[in-house]
């Protein structure tokens, strides 16, 4: 399937210490996926019209920076992501004619990979649209030509990757928001515990681990279905057990040295 060719592009470019671009059509299948690739280890970030503009620097950052090497976005066009450190763009239905798909965009969006010498782009699809072929034929004929100016003028093409000084001072406006996230992360963290309590009451740890392989399985054929919503339904639930598990691992060797634990 598409997603698994993705999954195989997007571990090479990791490996080369590379980034990747994947443009959806909506702002659900951008969540849902990033959430997908992000359960399977990737390090992952999504963006969208939704998130605020200090979000949006920051997720930028830390992709450029190396924090995370796959970027998932629905209207990649607007937030100027001209990066050398992109190897890859991938379109997902790129035979969905319309405005994000259409000849302008797809063209625009394929350059976001430009300035990376190995940069290629990927165009998901069942068919070739009118727009994807002229994407195609332009791509083609501006190839041939940079490449016959090089041969003429004895270049060899490089990609010129900015210095880490140069990446946080383009991006300084997302430290206003580093504390206000600590708190708010601490928080949840609080909240996710008493919500996992009435669990450890009722399944043994054995089950607990049953129950999450179960669902894992379940939720790998969701994705494979590109049935997206439920994979993240099932995502969110794997996690909540896990953190159960967790709980009850800490809290048992808690009782084995003879420390008060909050079941006692």
């Amino acid at each position: 399937t598409q997603i698994d060719d993705l999954l195989e592009e997007i571990r090479l470019r990791i490996e080369r210490k590379q980034r990747v671009l994947v443009t959806t059509l909506t702002k659900r299948m951008a969540e849902d996926l990033a959430d997908y690739l992000g359960n399977l280890g990737i390090r992952v970030a999504y963006i969208h019209s939704e998130i605020d503009a200090l979000n949006r620097v920051e997720i930028i950052r830390k992709l450029r920076l190396g924090e995370f090497d796959v970027l998932v976005g629905v209207n990649l066009l607007r937030e100027g992501l001209d990066m050398p450190e992109v190897a890859l763009v991938a379109i997902l239905d790129a035979d969905k004619e319309g405005f994000l798909r259409s000849q302008r965009s797809l063209l625009q969006i394929a350059g976001r990979t430009a300035r990376n010498e190995d940069g290629m782009v990927i165009l998901y699809a069942d068919t070739i649209t009118h727009s994807m072929q002229q994407v195609i034929e332009e791509t083609n004929r501006r190839r041939h030509l940079q490449q016959e100016y090089n041969r003429k003028h004895g270049i060899n093409p490089r990609t010129v990757y900015k210095s880490l000084d140069e990446i946080l001072q383009a991006t300084t406006v997302a430290d206003v928001k580093a504390q206000r996230d600590k708190r708010k992360k601490d928080s949840e963290a609080i909240r996710q515990r008493q919500a996992v309590e009435p669990l450890l009451e009722k399944l043994p740890p054995e089950k607990l681990q049953e129950l999450i392989a179960e669902l894992f399985a379940q939720m790998k054929q969701a994705a494979r279905d590109l049935d997206f919503e439920r994979a993240a339904s099932l995502r969110d639930e794997i996690q909540r057990l896990q953190l159960a598990l967790e709980i009850e691992s800490a809290s048992s060797q808690a009782s084995h040295h003879g420390l008060p634990t909050s079941r006692q």
